[in-house]
């Protein structure tokens, strides 16, 4: 039984918060692409997206391999992925491709490098903005080099790579749905310090980040991807070994509208709280239907943030009071009071907080994954 391991939500190609090389595509280069592991087992396969891909793309090499320091792959664990027993492959326009499985011993918690090489242009790459990790681009085709120093270009965002399953040999991996909270801005880059892998690290259980920056549960966004209620299945239901769902989203819904100073928020429709209930309802809806438990995570305080203001302390504490009390999750994390500071409620205690009054730190996600941890 194949369960992911690791997943990243895809997004359209898009400047992003970091110069990155979605616009530009990729030819006759190698992308080498690393990725922490939330489950183990002996056999390993890939998902490659192409979700916003106009034209399809193809694939001339690829391979996966335990990975060493940099842009280095661990001797003799070097191993050429194929698909549908070749060696190349098109992911179609719009559509995805999984790999033949591949035997690779690898342990959770362990990192993993998939290189791709593309021999002909892609186009603009579907993509994921933020990885708080480090990847590498090198001319010609490097699948087969277990060394980095042919990697001469560096990245911070993942490409066409949208998960690594293994042969876990068990279903209870745990998705968590959100934004930039989810997806761990404000974590120390390298480090693998998001809460999706503390909370993988607490419990044992496989962990799937679902989360996008600057995502919003009920609208679409250039920069952001598309809204919750619609990237659901892609991003988490189609994923196999998914038992449970945390949902932690609409704080960018309420809190776009706060400010005129950043483009990218634009456009930023002011919400009322049933229309964001409506939204959670619907995710309950799908995530139901498709036999998952579902966890439903009050929002952050966000107090003195360029997301808040009047109109948003309303709209999210009226939020928040129908996630803690209307019964229509099956569980409920209070993350709010969690972080909260006890001077202040609608503050991130301080000792939390990134620096932004909105994101926290690598001890902030840690008392989320705890408490987390002790509801599943």
């Amino acid at each position: 039984m194949f369960t992911t391991s690791w997943t990243a939500a895809p997004q359209p190609p898009s400047e992003g918060f970091t110069p990155n090389w979605s616009r530009e595509g990729f030819w006759r280069q190698s992308v080498r692409q690393v990725v922490r592991l939330s489950a183990g087992g002996g056999r390993v396969r890939v998902r490659l997206s192409n979700a916003y891909g106009t034209s399809p793309v193809r694939v001339a090499g690829a391979s996966v391999g335990r990975t060493a320091a940099g842009a280095g792959v661990r001797p003799g664990s070097l191993t050429p992925l194929t698909f549908g027993g070749g060696a190349q492959v098109g992911i179609p326009a719009r559509g995805e491709v999984v790999s033949d499985d591949v035997r690779l011993a690898v342990a959770a918690g362990e990192s993993v490098t998939v290189t791709l090489y593309f021999d002909a242009t892609t186009g603009p790459a579907t993509f994921h903005a933020q990885a708080f990790t480090a990847g590498y681009r090198g001319e010609g085709d490097l699948t087969a080099e277990s060394a980095g120093p042919g990697f001469d270009a560096v990245t911070e965002s993942w490409y066409f790579l949208s998960a690594v399953e293994v042969d876990a040999g068990r279903a209870d991996a745990v998705a968590l749905f959100g934004d930039s909270i989810t997806d761990g801005f404000g974590s120390t880059v390298g480090a693998d310090r998001r809460w999706s892998d503390a909370l993988a690290r607490r419990t044992g259980r496989p962990v799937l980040n679902a989360g996008i920056g600057g995502n919003l549960l009920l609208n679409d966004s250039a920069w952001y991807g598309e809204k919750g209620v619609h990237r659901l299945r892609r991003d988490v239901l189609d994923h196999p070994g998914v038992d449970t769902l945390v949902v932690l989203l609409g704080l960018n819904d309420i809190g776009f509208s706060e400010t005129d100073e950043q483009p990218t928020y634009k456009p930023a429709p002011v919400l009322e709280a049933e229309e964001l209930i409506a939204g959670h309802r619907e995710l309950i809806r799908q995530g139901r239907a498709a036999g998952l438990r579902m966890i439903g995570a009050t929002l952050l305080p966000f107090g003195g943030s360029d997301h808040w203001g009047e109109r948003a302390a309303e709209v999210s504490h009226e939020l928040n009071e129908w996630i803690r009390c209307s019964g229509q999750y099956d569980a409920v994390v209070d993350l709010n009071r969690a972080l909260a500071d006890p001077a202040d409620p609608d503050r991130l205690r301080p000792s939390y907080d990134f620096g932004d009054h909105l994101h926290p730190n690598d001890a902030g996600y840690e008392v989320m994954a705890e408490v987390v941890s002790a509801h599943l």
